[in-house]
């Protein structure tokens, strides 16, 4: 057996850290050989209900795990990391303006990535889940200077899941037979879903999605609506966020940044976008499709891009730029 990793789970008293932390404790994320430290913080009024998740791991008594800490402490919590999943932050209650938002998550996240400047391993990876994602994963890069931007991402993996469901579901495979979605951009009502470049396994052959599900105005319109409002129509049905399947996709991404992406596959996941080939902005924290291989992510260059792919990706990339403008504009006074 190898040393065991510290993997931090923020907000692990909230309902998607539920349907986490088991994933990760028994062994399906970083696998069957690696033992685990568990680290689990969220805030102080939270501590109680903490303690019941701690019980409850400790009673999963599960191989991997060699030890739990619950703490309402930074300085705790972000001690030696190999891995911090960030999936706290303040989320958006009725009537709050985005701006509202931006402005509490921006002291959070400045404040973790100090954190994690000051005590994780300069190797860490990120992961940053708690929303408006990309933005709050682009203010804790800013605020850990000594870590290498590379290393922090956002989720858009459940956006880029539920992309690849709606084809499988439209052309009556498993999941598993759709390949290359990806998502552009903000992980909001923005992100563009694009099939463009995908792949489905039809009776042993792989043909591109525009042929298999033979319905272009679907493609071009539902299904694309479908994707980006997923979220609200879930919490519409179950009067709750997403919990299971975003655990899911926090499951699936931190896995591939792990032990890399399938080969002849890619995936997408908000990284930073310095120097990219699509003609999105500088520094902003955006969704591309990627391959991982080593623990480092590259994006996938070279894809045609259409003049309907063009003004989606734009219009998500505006978006992302005005949330960051606010949000320095809240980090420079904070």
């Amino acid at each position: 057996m190898s040393k065991p990793i510290r993997v931090l789970v923020t907000g692990a008293a909230g309902q998607i850290a539920y349907s986490l932390l088991y994933s990760i404790a028994k062994g399906d994320v970083f696998g069957n050989n690696q033992p685990l430290v568990l680290v689990l913080l969220d805030i102080t009024p939270m501590m109680t209900v903490l303690d019941g998740v701690l019980m409850e791991l400790q009673d999963c008594a599960l191989p991997l795990l060699t030890e739990v800490i619950a703490t309402d402490k930074e300085e705790v919590a972000f001690k030696d990391l190999d891995v911090a999943i960030l999936v706290g932050s303040m989320p958006r209650k009725e009537g709050m303006e985005r701006k509202d938002l931006l402005k509490a998550n921006v002291k959070i996240f400045k404040s973790q990535g100090a954190a994690l400047n000051k005590f994780a391993k300069k190797t860490v990876k990120v992961v940053v889940v708690g929303n408006p994602a990309n933005t709050n994963c682009l203010i804790a890069s800013k605020s850990a200077p000594s870590i290498p931007k590379e290393n922090f991402s956002c989720l858009t993996r459940l956006d880029h899941n539920r992309a690849k469901s709606q084809i499988a579901l439209k052309v009556g495979v498993t999941a598993k037979d759709v390949k290359n979605c990806i998502i552009w951009g903000n992980h909001s009502s923005t992100q563009y879903p694009d099939v463009n470049h995908a792949k489905v396994k039809v009776q042993g052959k792989d043909v591109g999605v525009y042929e298999a599900v033979k319905d272009d105005n679907w493609l071009k319109g539902d299904f694309i609506t479908t994707v980006q409002q997923r979220g609200a129509a879930v919490i519409k049905a179950r009067k709750l966020s997403s919990a299971m399947s975003a655990a899911k996709a926090i499951c699936d991404h931190v896995r591939d940044i792990w032990f890399g992406t399938p080969e002849g596959e890619f995936i997408s996941m908000g990284v930073i976008s310095d120097g990219n080939p699509y003609g999105v902005p500088e520094d902003l924290i955006y969704s591309f499709p990627v391959v991982i291989k080593d623990k480092k992510w590259k994006l996938v260059e070279g894809l045609p891009i259409n003049d309907f792919s063009r003004e989606k990706m734009d219009l998500t990339a505006k978006e992302l730029t005005d949330e960051k403008e606010t949000a320095v504009e809240f980090l420079s006074s904070a």
